[in-house]
């Protein structure tokens, strides 16, 4: 019997690792290359100082496409993500309609040059209105599935924006959102519930963000990890820490990331005297995580809902995290209770409160049998629930049964 060959799909991205073991968010490129059994994949990301324009990674065919000069691609680098960098410095707008036509030039491209059996593209805009432009200046009427991780949805606002949403909603054989919270947003945009589902990203949690009993672990050391932008919280936990150090002395925040705000934090720590109980650790790769979650006594997600209205899409540092034994206090935004059930999996705690967050983690760290409990109770929840094979086998049905679809037709 001839082998049939595998359906050839094509990932739109504006995040995607540079190089291996890199410290840009590997979520696209983790659920991609554990597609590669079902699927011949090619992914489309952009260029960025220091990458190659075209590779082979892990069985996927890697294509960079430029947008501007090289030196000066960053608009979607490292350091907070594309919404977080255009806030922190507003030169970098002008790079928008470069980015935008660069990606679609590039697709128009690829769609010219081979059939493709299906697109998946993360992020509504601009990655899934690029596609719809694409189809309909090819005249492919490839099905589309358009992923949503968070910040396209809560924090794209405005009504011309919306209508864009609504148009790729509208034009999407499927959309997947990775959290309840963001089921009900789409859904509000006008999403018909038969072709918008909850798919999470995953973590590796059977092979890699796993307990290690042979790290001790600390009774002291809380933990921040993320992008340097306002909705992670860190502010707020800042402002916390005078209070938890005054009645836990030695406790010690550890800082992993970096961002927009970086210089901003930097200072709010000096004005607040706690520079001897705060370390910012800057970027790590995603190797060296496991272990950093593994020695530390708490993972505090301080997540808010910042004055733009964007908010944590979901907040995988938390299940990491547990995957690792880590405990964990998340804010008080929708996504969190996809991960957290308060009081049983980790603690959730209204984060725009510098002073309940300082009492939920002092009484936290004054009890380390219940921080064992906790730490338990959210491993075994996110093994069931968040673990990569499971996520990415529901990816891989979700966009078999979408093969045979085109433009989207009457619900």
């Amino acid at each position: 019997m001839i082998d049939q060959p595998k359906p050839r799909l094509l990932v739109l991205t504006s995040t995607f690792p540079r190089w291996r073991n890199d410290t840009q968010p590997p979520f696209v490129f983790e659920l991609s290359r554990r597609l590669t059994d079902r699927f011949d994949i090619t992914v489309l990301a952009p260029r960025a100082p220091g990458s190659l324009e075209q590779e082979e990674m892990d069985g996927l065919n890697i294509v960079r496409f430029p947008y501007f000069f090289k030196r000066l691609e960053q608009l979607a680098t490292h350091g907070g993500g594309i919404l977080s960098r255009l806030k922190a410095n507003p030169l970098f707008y002008f790079l928008v309609p470069f980015f935008v036509l660069g990606q679609l030039w590039a697709l128009t491209r690829l769609l010219r040059r081979q059939p493709y059996a299906i697109i998946q593209a993360h992020w509504l805009i601009p990655q899934g209105l690029i596609t719809v432009l694409a189809r309909w200046l090819t005249r492919r009427p490839t099905p589309l599935v358009c992923t949503s991780h968070g910040a396209d949805l809560f924090a794209l606002r405005g009504a011309w924006l919306r209508r864009l949403k609504r148009a790729v909603i509208d034009e999407s054989t499927m959309v997947t959102v990775v959290s309840s919270a963001m089921h009900s947003e789409c859904l509000a945009l006008g999403g018909h519930s038969r072709r918008v589902e909850i798919i999470p990203m995953g973590v590796d949690l059977q092979s890699n963000f796993t307990p290690d009993p042979r790290i001790i672990r600390s009774d002291d050391e809380l933990l921040f990890v993320g992008r340097l932008v306002e909705k992670k919280g860190l502010l707020p936990l800042l402002q916390a820490m005078p209070r938890i150090v005054a009645s836990h002395p030695k406790a010690r925040l550890s800082i992993v990331g970096s961002g927009p705000l970086e210089t901003a934090l930097r200072r709010q720590v000096a004005a607040l005297g706690i520079g001897e109980q705060v370390a910012f650790l800057g970027m790590a790769a995603q190797s060296e995580l496991p272990n950093i979650y593994r020695r530390a006594a708490l993972l505090v997600a301080p997540f808010i809902v910042a004055d733009s209205g964007d908010q944590e899409g979901l907040g995988l540092v938390m299940v990491e995290a547990a995957g690792c034994g880590c405990p964990v206090v998340g804010g008080d935004v929708a996504a969190v209770t996809d991960v957290i059930q308060n009081g049983e999996t980790g603690l959730i705690v209204d984060c725009g409160d510098p002073s309940a967050l300082a009492n939920a983690i002092i009484d936290l760290l004054a009890d380390p049998q219940r921080r064992r409990r906790l730490a338990a109770n959210a491993r075994q929840y996110c093994r069931e629930t968040f673990d990569w094979e499971s996520v990415a086998e529901r990816y891989a049905s979700l966009l078999q049964a979408s093969l045979t679809h085109t433009w989207p037709g009457s619900d």
